[in-house]
């Protein structure tokens, strides 16, 4: 408790100001000399800065899921696992609207099959063939859970203000806080008990309860930072729907590490685990949020 009262208050101070540097620097000029990286645009595009931070985020997730595969008797590649997520987020914020739908679908499976034939090349270069299922069936988890998954935060920025994302990781992450204060302090019923023995039925309420809070609340201080009215009501319905959205998100993280046979995906971040510990959430809720918004 102490280390998460200490370290929680930085961490939103800094993804805060990681949103607030986003929406600053949508569509200002792009130095000459930076251009080219960006297909020789003038203006930064929507979230450069979200796209950069996640790209760190998601290799630090791979590094984790690769040792959590480990864990669990796969040979995964750190660097393999760490190159398909990122793959994953450029499909979601790369790919030009302009292309067509079908288009769009079929460049985010040639990055799929891309992802496939690249691992299971990578780990047969010893001319062995022990372990390539595995491996390469964990890169495709990586592409699409920490990638395709993430990435839809990505697409929503491209279609939203940088403010409209953090109110969906506030409105998300704000069940997990209420869930674990109402657990500890009245909670006696358990949710699942042969999965994650600390989750408790009042927990899961009071968590739901406390996610639509802030999601009317938050609802109301969009109104002038979106294109499309959210009234509070939506609000208040969107946050109890990705409030529980990401406890299941939760539990199935909860599920990977119980088959790896660890507890947290690992000691980064003192009192809440690894990056996966903290992302399990978001990561299911963002493509629900993506299409509630649509």
């Amino acid at each position: 408790m102490r280390e998460r009262l200490l370290l929680g208050p930085l961490l939103i101070a800094l993804t805060v100001g990681l949103f607030w540097a986003d929406q600053a620097v949508d569509r200002a000029p792009i130095p000459e000399g930076l251009r080219s990286l960006f297909g020789d645009r003038t203006t930064f595009p929507p979230g450069t800065i979200l796209f950069f931070s996640g790209a760190i985020l998601a290799v630090l997730a791979a590094r984790e899921l690769a040792a959590m595969l480990k864990a669990n008797g796969i040979d995964a590649s750190r660097r393999v696992l760490s190159v398909a997520a990122v793959l994953g987020l450029l499909v979601s914020c790369l790919i030009p609207s302009g292309i067509g739908s079908v288009s769009a679908v079929q460049a985010a499976h040639s990055a799929a099959a891309i992802v496939f034939l690249g691992a299971l090349l990578f780990h047969s270069r010893r001319q062995t063939f022990e372990g390539v299922m595995a491996c390469s069936a964990g890169a495709l988890m990586s592409y699409v859970y920490l990638g395709v998954m993430f990435g839809f935060l990505l697409a929503i920025r491209r279609e939203h203000t940088a403010w409209v994302v953090l109110w969906v990781l506030a409105v998300t992450k704000s069940c997990d806080i209420g869930a674990y204060f109402t657990g500890k302090a009245i909670g006696k019923h358990k949710l699942i008990l042969w999965l994650s023995p600390g989750k408790t039925w009042e927990g899961l309420i009071g968590g739901a309860v406390f996610s639509g809070l802030v999601g009317g609340l938050g609802s109301t201080l969009l109104d002038s930072q979106t294109t499309q009215t959210i009234t509070w009501q939506a609000g208040a319905f969107a946050g109890v729907l990705f409030g529980l959205v990401g406890q299941v998100g939760d539990l199935l993280e909860s599920l990977l590490k119980r088959d790896s046979g660890i507890k947290d995906a690992s000691s980064t971040l003192p009192g809440f685990g690894g990056v996966l510990d903290v992302l399990d959430s978001p990561l299911l809720v963002a493509p629900v949020a993506y299409w509630w918004l649509a």
